[in-house]
């Protein structure tokens, strides 16, 4: 494999669980934001690769931090997002925290404690909230608000394809400190169903996610562009939703997705709340 496009996965940005980029954004601004996904989703299709051997992971993604420092050739996806942010005079230091993220992704299968997988959405999910914030103009003052939320989608993400990346890629981010408290190790995974001892570690971690999505509750009260105050609102809404549907389903056995027309009935009503309390501020 000699090009990150050799790794793709063929998942895109309306494959995601969450919006991203969506009609809610300004329009100018949905092409960086658009170019910053790429580079996260080739980085993610390296590291997540089955078949392709660590070296070859850790030197394609090398070629993408190259690129994004500006070496031409070396990555499409590199250098179409340093044009993008030389052009708008915006860091590199986002994108480079995600590249951390992929490296560990790359030689880490396994999270010590809660404390040691809010390291790692540090740097695999912070990330993407700043760089929209940086793109915005927000303040930095909103970036704790926005790092409690994107953890929190993180987390949400991980517990739904909990018993996939362990089957698959033998890559686990339920802390093994929850596992043993309850008296079982990773294998608890590779069954068709949760055993309840697995259903108690899934919905401690789904709580603890709600405390995250508590903490991050003001942040779309906090930013000034109106539009991209309601595209956090409706992701508050629809992380909320997922945080506790995995309090109560099994991800092994149940669906716990949203099927389309409640994903838009749960976005409408994100942004409603949004709206009005922008209105009350207003008045």
């Amino acid at each position: 494999m000699t090009a990150a496009a050799d790794f793709a996965s063929g998942k895109g940005h309306r494959n995601e669980n969450f919006p991203v980029a969506s009609r809610l954004v300004r329009p100018e601004l949905r092409a960086p934001v658009l170019a910053f996904y790429r580079f996260a989703r080739a980085a993610d299709d390296v590291a997540d690769h089955a078949t392709a051997g660590a070296d070859e992971k850790m030197e394609q993604l090398a070629r993408m931090e190259a690129a994004l420092r500006g070496t031409a050739g070396a990555n499409a996806e590199g250098e179409a997002l340093h044009a993008v942010l030389q052009a708008r005079e915006l860091t590199d230091q986002h994108a480079l925290d995600l590249l951390e993220a992929f490296r560990r992704d790359v030689t880490r299968r396994r999270y010590a404690d809660w404390a040691d997988l809010m390291d790692y959405c540090r740097y695999s999910a912070a990330p993407v909230g700043r760089f929209v914030l940086d793109l915005h103009g927000e303040s930095r003052a909103t970036w704790p608000l926005n790092d409690a939320l994107c953890a929190a989608l993180q987390v949400i993400n991980h517990l739904q394809d909990c018993a996939k990346d362990y089957r698959a890629i033998d890559r686990v981010y339920v802390p093994l400190d929850a596992l043993a408290a309850e008296g079982i190790g990773v294998e608890a995974l590779r069954e068709a169903r949760a055993s309840p001892a697995l259903r108690t570690v899934i919905s401690g971690l789904a709580r603890r996610t709600n405390a995250l999505l508590d903490r991050s509750r003001p942040f779309a009260g906090r930013i000034a562009d109106r539009r991209l105050a309601l595209e956090v609102g409706v992701i508050q809404a629809l992380a909320d939703s997922l945080a506790k549907r995995l309090e109560r389903r099994d991800p092994l056995s149940q669906r716990v997705h949203h099927h389309p027309v409640e994903a838009i009935g749960l976005a409408a009503w994100g942004a409603l709340g949004v709206a009005i309390g922008r209105l009350r501020r207003k008045g």
